[in-house]
């Protein structure tokens, strides 16, 4: 098997390469900015890469698992960037979150230069990736994407195929909204219940046994919210409302309004005015804590 190249190893990046590397029975190649993750992915056989033209030189497959769609189209089409290589042993594939036009648009100039392109958004927790447990959600042809689930099965256990480019961006941008929304719902109902002088935790804790379980509940709830912990390096505010206004300009696209998201996208901002930005995006509940009803 030819080498795989990997690009962006950061808190989700850095795990999935290490299982890439791990599983896949290939040579794997990264490049990143910062030399912390390099060194410590040697010791499972990831390889740097030097620059972006020795990554294409030598890698057929390029994942990239960067923070947005700028990223995504910054390593694309820079002086050095991935258009530049790109031959038609190349499939390029997106782990992060981008604008579905974006995605789209890119992918048919990869495909000028008979390149393949793919946008597979990752979701689930740090945790996941660590353990290879994450979800999937693939927009590519039928061919590519059988090319590539057996890699992308290195590092996750739920893998669909949404149809084509930018149809993986289209529910995972959904999936976000959908998660957001709820936890907004989730600190709503926090900070009533405290206000009612009920005990959180037990509210919280009865809630996830009747039909408000969620996923946003177990996690984002019990283990940010309720402890009032929301840490750096984790996936901040900045980058959450990032998310939230692809879900809009989506909505935009097809002509239909999204209030849950406008008011996710609110508090978004306002914690960001709040200073923040760089703390773990379920923070948001500080600012429905401080609220008051007009």
């Amino acid at each position: 098997m030819a080498a795989i190249g990997f690009i962006g190893l950061g808190v989700m990046g850095e795990p999935m390469c290490r299982n890439l590397a791990r599983k896949s029975g290939a040579e794997v190649l990264g490049f990143d900015r910062a030399d912390a993750p390099l060194q410590r992915l040697a010791e499972a056989g990831v390889k740097r890469a030097a620059s972006l033209a020795d990554l294409a030189r030598d890698a057929d497959v390029i994942f990239m698992a960067l923070p947005s769609g700028k990223h995504v189209q910054a390593v694309c089409e820079g002086d050095d960037g991935l258009l530049r290589h790109a031959e038609a042993r190349h499939t390029i594939v997106d782990l992060g979150t981008s604008p579905v036009q974006a995605s789209r648009e890119l992918a048919e100039r990869f495909a000028a230069k008979d390149a393949a392109f793919a946008d597979a958004p990752i979701a689930r927790t740090r945790q996941a990736a660590e353990e290879g447990t994450l979800s999937v959600m693939v927009g590519a042809d039928a061919a590519t994407f059988d090319k590539l689930r057996p890699l992308i099965a290195t590092f996750a256990t739920d893998i669909t195929h949404c149809g084509g480019v930018g149809a993986g961006q289209v529910v995972k941008i959904l999936n976000n909204m959908v998660l957001m929304q709820t936890v907004v719902a989730l600190g709503e109902a926090l900070e009533t219940a405290k206000r009612a002088g009920l005990d959180a935790k037990l509210v919280f804790e009865t809630l996830a046994k009747g039909s408000a379980d969620s996923f946003a509940l177990r996690n984002h709830g019990m283990k940010a919210m309720l402890p009032d912990v929301f840490p750096e390096r984790a996936f901040s505010t900045e980058y959450a409302r990032k998310d939230i206004s692809y879900a809009l300009d989506l909505a935009r696209s097809v002509d239909i309004n999204l209030p849950g998201a406008e008011l996710a996208d609110k508090l978004l901002g306002e914690a960001i005015e709040a200073g923040y930005g760089d703390l773990y995006w379920p923070v948001l509940a500080r600012v429905i804590a401080a609220s008051r009803s007009a």
